[in-house]
């Protein structure tokens, strides 16, 4: 890293109010400690935050329908294979994977389930058709939570 760019880093650090930053470019790393004004703590996420895409997901869906859904034994549950938590699309702002009535195919990424500040997409196992999101993006999943059904195409 050149001079320009550890003064950049500093720059970036400063106008954002972080107390610390930590930059890992080929072998070099730096680290920018800050001198803490105030008890206040900043934390920046490696990844983007989703708490702005609840809008794309669709609402929740009545308990009800739910237990029908996933009590049908024609269609195919699509379990979590993790704890974390259900995000339907890649990024805040941008359209889901799939919503209901979407054709699939295996191998199809349907949502992502942050685990452990890690991304993990999940794929669908079968072709068919999406009849149920069954989790609303941004909640918590379980391992083996039912998150979507598919009618087997």
């Amino acid at each position: 890293m050149t001079i320009e760019e550890i003064k950049q880093i500093i720059e970036l650090a400063n106008e954002s109010g972080v107390a610390e930053i930590e930059v890992e470019r080929g072998g070099n790393r730096v680290r920018i400690r800050r001198a803490a004004a105030s008890n206040q703590e900043y934390v920046i996420p490696s990844v983007p935050s989703y708490a702005v895409a609840p809008q794309l997901a669709p609402p929740p869906m009545p308990e009800a329908t739910q237990t029908a859904v996933t009590a049908d034994p024609s269609l195919y549950l699509v379990k979590s294979p993790i704890v974390g938590t259900f995000y339907s699309s890649p990024s805040p702002g941008a359209p889901a994977f799939v919503k209901v009535g979407d054709s699939v195919k295996a191998g199809q990424v349907l949502c992502i389930i942050e685990s452990m500040k890690l991304m993990n997409e999940i794929e669908s196992e079968i072709a068919g058709t999406i009849v149920a999101m069954l989790v609303e993006s941004g909640k918590p999943v379980e391992y083996g939570e039912a998150i979507f059904s598919i009618r087997p195409a």
